[in-house]
């Protein structure tokens, strides 16, 4: 019973496994991949980061359940697809997203928008088959999904057993700016 319990509060409270569904975040997760959540990741002062791997609650904006996608653009954030050279810039910054995008080109949809504080913009890696924040710009909420409504961060897939490994935050982020200017 104690164990049962223990199970029960770690699920609740710090960390849950999630199944994915979909192939949309190819090619770091696989439909079928099973990751770990970590869900105190954001609840002592910290916020999802550019770059981070979030599962969160998509049924007033994406449709019923819970999603994953990466963390593109939080509040305050320029996000424009695409430059001349066919890249993300996040801030006026192009960002390399060769290292997880698979081959996929960053957007086959044209946008420019500009993050509300307390939201976030997210996109699935394989942009192909992900529907996402650009799906959802002409929806109530802009396609943006409250801070809030975020579960917690996808730290490790630990399952099927051949694939455990750290999912990590994407560096590609790192060298952009702050929505104020600042490096952030």
């Amino acid at each position: 019973m104690a164990c049962l319990l223990f199970l029960l509060l770690t699920t609740l409270f710090v960390a849950q496994p999630f199944q994915i569904p979909s192939s949309s975040m190819e090619p770091v997760l696989r439909a079928g991949d099973r990751v770990l959540v970590n869900k105190l990741a954001y609840r002592f002062g910290d916020e999802p980061a550019r770059g981070d791997v979030v599962v969160f609650d998509g049924t007033e904006r994406f449709g019923e359940g819970h999603f994953v996608k990466r963390v593109v653009g939080v509040g305050g954030d320029r996000v424009v697809c695409c430059d001349r050279d066919g890249r993300l810039r996040v801030n006026g910054r192009a960002v390399d997203e060769s290292g997880f995008l698979g081959g996929d080109a960053p957007s086959a949809v044209p946008f420019d928008v500009v993050v509300p504080e307390g939201k976030l913009f997210l996109l699935g890696d394989h942009r192909a088959a992900s529907s996402d924040s650009r799906d959802h710009l002409g929806s109530p909420g802009g396609g943006m999904v409250p801070v809030e409504d975020v579960t917690g961060r996808a730290d490790w897939i630990v399952w099927p057993a051949g694939r455990w490994t750290g999912i990590g935050r994407s560096g590609a982020y790192d060298g952009v700016p702050a929505a104020d200017g600042t490096r952030g």
